[in-house]
C-alpha cells in the first residue's frame, strides 16, 4: 500500500495477508484518522528505491575497513553511525554481496530488500509525532510487515520519543 501522511511524507506499507478487504480497511483508516491518505500504486514508490540494506554492529570493523570491504564487495554506499554499519547494495546482488561480508566480519544483524527514500521531508516537532503515531499504529496491524517512509525528524524529538 502507498499513502500520503502529515505534508506530503510518502509511505509504502508491506503487508501479507489471507484477507485484502480487511487490510485495505485497517490500512485506510490509519491513513485516514491520521491526517493522511492512500494512493493509488506508484504514487509513492516512484520517490523510493527497492535496495538490499545489510546491517552490522558498529563493533565489528571501523568505518574505514567496513567502507574498504563493502565496495570491494559491490555495495554502493556505506552509512556508519555509533551503532551500526549499513551497507546499501543492488537489490540484485544482495545475497553475494551479504556472503562476502559475512565471511569477512561474521554474520550480519540482518540483510533485507528495503525501500529506500531518494528524497526526504524535513518535519517540525509536532509534525513528527503526528507521522510517528501513524507508523506506529500500521506497525500494530497483524497484516503489516515493514513500513518505509521519507521524512526527517530533529534529534531532540527521537531522544523524546526513546524515552
Amino acid at each position: 500500500y502507498e499513502g500520503f501522511g502529515v505534508d506530503g511524507v510518502g509511505v509504502i506499507v508491506e503487508a501479507l495477508t489471507d484477507n485484502r478487504n480487511r487490510t485495505a480497511g485497517g490500512v485506510r483508516s490509519i491513513f485516514t484518522k491520521s491526517g493522511g491518505n492512500l494512493g493509488e500504486t506508484g504514487a509513492v514508490s516512484f520517490g523510493f528505491s527497492r535496495v538490499g540494506a545489510i546491517e552490522f554492529k558498529a563493533e565489528v570493523a571501523t568505518e574505514e575497513e567496513m567502507f574498504e570491504a563493502a565496495l570491494e564487495a559491490g555495495a554502493d554506499e556505506v552509512e556508519t553511525d555509533s551503532d551500526v554499519h549499513v551497507i546499501y547494495v543492488d537489490g540484485e546482488s544482495l545475497h553475494e554481496v551479504a556472503k562476502m561480508l559475512e565471511d569477512k566480519f561474521g554474520e550480519p544483524n540482518s540483510a533485507n530488500l528495503i525501500w529506500k527514500p531518494q528524497n526526504y521531508i524535513e518535519l517540525d516537532d509536532e509534525k513528527g509525532e503526528k507521522i510517528f503515531k501513524m507508523l506506529e499504529a500500521l506497525e500494530d496491524q497483524d497484516d503489516v510487515q515493514n513500513v518505509y517512509a521519507n521524512f526527517e525528524v530533529s534529534d531532540e524529538l527521537l531522544e523524546k520519543l526513546d524515552s
